[in-house]
């Protein structure tokens, strides 16, 4: 299979370019196109045949459950049994945005796009192509991130190229990405909202709409036979080829401990902030952003993850990125993608204490 990459000027969008982007998605055929979240690789919802072809084209196991994208409020009530008044405010405040909210779904919906569930998550993205592609293709598109299964999710349409080319028919380049990480996911069947993967919506975000609203204890519990309730969350994703470990403690302990293991070794990769980026003194060393700017922290991870596997590191270190709001999507992401290999330096004086989950 030939795979188009079409590049789309935000400033003098293209219909044609999209409406025969829409024609391929009608046709049961796959597009990946831009988010403001990460670049998702597109089918028709609604068409089981569809979606099946998502699931060969990524690797992806298919108890993982596709999420369906929307471009108006109306959309909605075609799709779900019921929209409770909490989810009515969310969307209010967070749509379109990075939030996804998880539905009982009617019947139309296939079993083959909500991973065999009752349940259906629904997002409405922000980014304006995605928009139009979604009406273009017919109003309903399930888009996991466009990424072979378990590598890092891609933020710009190169990365995609480089995972899909020859098993799509078409990529539509909008350019970089905003946010570089996946959005949150919101479960609203529950008796109070319950947050199944962090994103750039926070729990502190949602509490201030719904009042009530917890994390999944899968997410947050250090042990490991606790399992996330969100299936997808429970195969390790994001993951570079070389192994990854982040180091926690403080940032003295923590610049020391990897300054040892990088002497000499070009081999070994570095990731770290701007902060301390000139404290490190060999290895490959790569900065993720500014502390002080959390998001710059966030649209980086995939993409210098990617990275480190063109530059064929054997070992990577990162420092731990425990910041206010988005620290616990980023964490959450690079830890997925470290398999939860963890080091503490804290309190270190020679002895390392490694976790590593049984």
């Amino acid at each position: 299979m030939q795979t188009e990459l079409v590049k789309i000027d935000r400033a003098n969008m293209s219909l044609d370019i999209i409406k025969k982007a829409g024609e391929i998605l009608r046709a049961g055929g796959l597009v990946a196109f831009p988010t403001e979240t990460v670049y998702g690789l597109g089918a028709d919802a609604l068409n089981e045949g569809a979606a099946r072809k998502i699931y060969a084209a990524k690797g992806r196991p298919s108890d993982n459950p596709l999420i369906v994208h929307i471009a108006d409020m109306e959309a909605l009530d075609q799709i779900v049994d019921m929209v409770p008044e909490e989810a009515k405010a969310l969307a209010k405040a967070f749509w379109p945005g990075p939030l996804t909210m998880i539905f009982h779904k009617k019947e139309c919906v296939p079993y083959g796009t909500t991973g065999g569930l009752s349940t259906v998550a629904v997002r409405m993205p922000s980014d304006e192509i995605a928009r139009e592609l979604i009406r273009q293709g017919g109003g309903y598109i399930a888009a996991p991130s466009a990424n072979v299964s378990g590598r890092p999710s891609p933020t710009t349409a190169q990365h995609v190229y480089e995972d899909m080319n020859g098993r799509i028919p078409m990529i539509l380049d909008g350019g970089p990405v905003q946010i570089g990480l996946e959005s949150t996911i919101v479960d609203l069947t529950e008796e109070r909202p319950v947050i199944l993967r962090p994103g750039y919506i926070t729990l502190s975000m949602i509490r201030s709409i719904t009042g009530e609203a917890e994390v999944d204890r899968g997410l947050i519990a250090d042990d490991s036979s606790v399992r996330p309730k969100a299936p997808g969350m429970k195969y390790r994703h994001y993951a570079p080829k070389a192994e990854l470990q982040i180091v926690e403690g403080s940032m003295e302990q923590v610049v020391s401990y990897i300054n040892g293991k990088c002497s000499g070794s070009p081999r070994t990769g570095v990731i770290c902030t701007e902060e301390t980026r000139e404290r490190y003194l060999g290895g490959n060393v790569k900065c993720i952003g500014s502390r002080k700017d959390e998001l710059s922290i966030a649209s980086h991870l995939f993409a210098i993850l990617r990275e480190f596997d063109e530059d064929h590191v054997e070992r990577i270190y990162s420092e731990s990125f425990d910041t206010p709001e988005l620290g616990q999507a980023i964490m959450n992401r690079l830890l997925k993608a470290a398999g939860h290999q963890k080091i503490d330096v804290s309190g270190w004086s020679g002895t390392i204490k490694q976790r590593k989950p049984v």
